[in-house]
Order: C-alpha cells, then sequence, then structure tokens
C-alpha cells in the first residue's frame, strides 16, 4: 500500500474498545488487526494513564504504534526495545497549585491525584481500587503541587458531572482544559491539550492526510478528537454533545460499534 494511502484510525478504549468492565471482545481485537494488516495506523487515544493503556495495546497485537494518553498530554512511541517498551515523544505539564487551591475550597472532601508520568499517581487520599493504575503514593495535600504535572484527576461522588461543569465554569479555568467523566470525575490537563493536540502530531509525523483520519469515541472527552478527525464517528450510547460533535453515529459499547467501522476501513 502506498504510504499516502494509510489511514489514521484513533481509538478511544473505554467505552469504544473495552467495555466498562474491561473487556475487550475477539471481533474488537480482530478488526483492529484487520485494519492493521491492511497498512494503516491504529492509535490508542485515552484519558488513561500511559501504563494502563500500553496492556491494552499488547492484547490488540500492537507493539510499534503511537499512544496518545491522559486526554493528550502524553505521547509515546511503542518501541519493543525500548526497555519499558515504549519512548516518550511529548509530555505537556503545568503548574497545578492555583486550580488545586481553588479546587479544594469548592470540594474540601473531594480525593485530588496528580500523575507521574510512567510511574503512577500521587494523591490526597486513596481512589477506589481499580480506578487508576500505577503505584498509588498518599501524600499531604500541599504536596500534590511539589513539580509540573500532566493532569489532576479530581473525585467527588457527591457532586454531578454537571455540578462538576457548573463549578469549573464559575471558577473560570482559564489556563487549564478539563474534561468531566461519566460520574462526579474531573481530568485536568495543561492550557490547549486535548486528545486533538497530540493526534494532530501524530498526523504530521506519520504523514498522513487530514481527510484520512478517522476517530471514534464516547466521552466528553472526545469531542474535540472527534471533531479534528476527518471522519469522527460517535459511539451510540454517547450523550448528545459527543454525538453532536461527530459526523456519524455507531452502534453502542454493548454492540460492539467500533467493529462496524473499523471493518468499513478495510
Amino acid at each position: 500500500m502506498a504510504r499516502d494511502s494509510r489511514k489514521l484510525i484513533a481509538l478511544d478504549i473505554d467505552g469504544t474498545l473495552v467495555t466498562y468492565d474491561d473487556v475487550l471482545s475477539d471481533a474488537a481485537r480482530e478488526a483492529v488487526a484487520a485494519v492493521r494488516a491492511a497498512g494503516h495506523h491504529v492509535v490508542l487515544a485515552s484519558g488513561r494513564s500511559l501504563i494502563a493503556m500500553t496492556p491494552v495495546a499488547a492484547a490488540l497485537g500492537i507493539s510499534d504504534s503511537w499512544i496518545v494518553a491522559s486526554n493528550g498530554a502524553v505521547t509515546a512511541r511503542l518501541d519493543p526495545a525500548a526497555e519499558t517498551g515504549y519512548v516518550l515523544e511529548r509530555v505537556e505539564t503545568f503548574d497545578p497549585e492555583p486550580v488545586l487551591r481553588m479546587l479544594k475550597e469548592e470540594l474540601p472532601h473531594a480525593r485530588y491525584a496528580v500523575e507521574d508520568v510512567g510511574v503512577g499517581f500521587r494523591m490526597n487520599e486513596l481512589f477506589p481500587e481499580g480506578e487508576l493504575n500505577g503505584e498509588h503514593r498518599v501524600v499531604d495535600f500541599e504536596e500534590l503541587w511539589a513539580g509540573q504535572v500532566t493532569r489532576i484527576v479530581v473525585r467527588s461522588p457527591g457532586e454531578t458531572s454537571a455540578e462538576f461543569h457548573e463549578i469549573a465554569a464559575r471558577l473560570g479555568f482559564d489556563d487549564v482544559t478539563y474534561a468531566v467523566g461519566w460520574s462526579a470525575w474531573m481530568d485536568i490537563a495543561p492550557q490547549g491539550v486535548t486528545k486533538a493536540s497530540a493526534l494532530e502530531r501524530v498526523r504530521a509525523a506519520l504523514g498522513v492526510a487530514p481527510e484520512d483520519t478517522v476517530a471514534v469515541g464516547d466521552g466528553s472527552n472526545d469531542i474535540d478528537m472527534l471533531r479534528w478527525a476527518g471522519r469522527g464517528v460517535a459511539m451510540g450510547h454517547a450523550l448528545d454533545a459527543v454525538r453532536d460533535a461527530a459526523d456519524e453515529v455507531t452502534g453502542g459499547i454493548d454492540d460492539d460499534g467500533v467493529v462496524a467501522v473499523l471493518r468499513s476501513v478495510v
């Protein structure tokens, strides 16, 4: 296949490739393999940390592609020859102190964590098991801003997603980018950093034409990615705002909707 005919297919993980119980179907695995066998680039793009994404890449048989982690703050290139199995290509960071101070006033009982790339998280108290990967180190709240970080994770079960949006709007997060999850969960990244901003650099590095990009996702953190792609596809169970950002809608996660998209590529 000629290089200029290859497509870049960006895939969200949770709710797109794997179920919310972290199950990857055989059909999805086979569809990804078929797309790669046809010569296209499959790039995982997730809010997950890098160390939570590499096992998914391994399960898909991907050992030599790019990965966009932490909602775009971390871009890595898988490399079997590297000691960790990957090479960090770009890491975007910011000073978490101002945002953490503001949020602590609004949400004093919330759980807060900051990411240590390739290691795990520092947090003011432990998160429920399975929600964050890697090493978990509980520290004093002030230690969360001991240095620049790629992202802040806020978990506050007492608030709804709508209330999180309202708090973020009221605080005026001018210097950061935020995304609210399905529950009372917020990811905060450096200003202007999204899956789309990282994928655009990957696209340029791979030499793929903008119109040859495909993206599939289901969450609010996928909206920019779906708008960026030449063909943005929302999962059928996605919220209206996500569906509205897409060019088309496929089946939901229970129907393996991503499989239909992948098959259409080949």
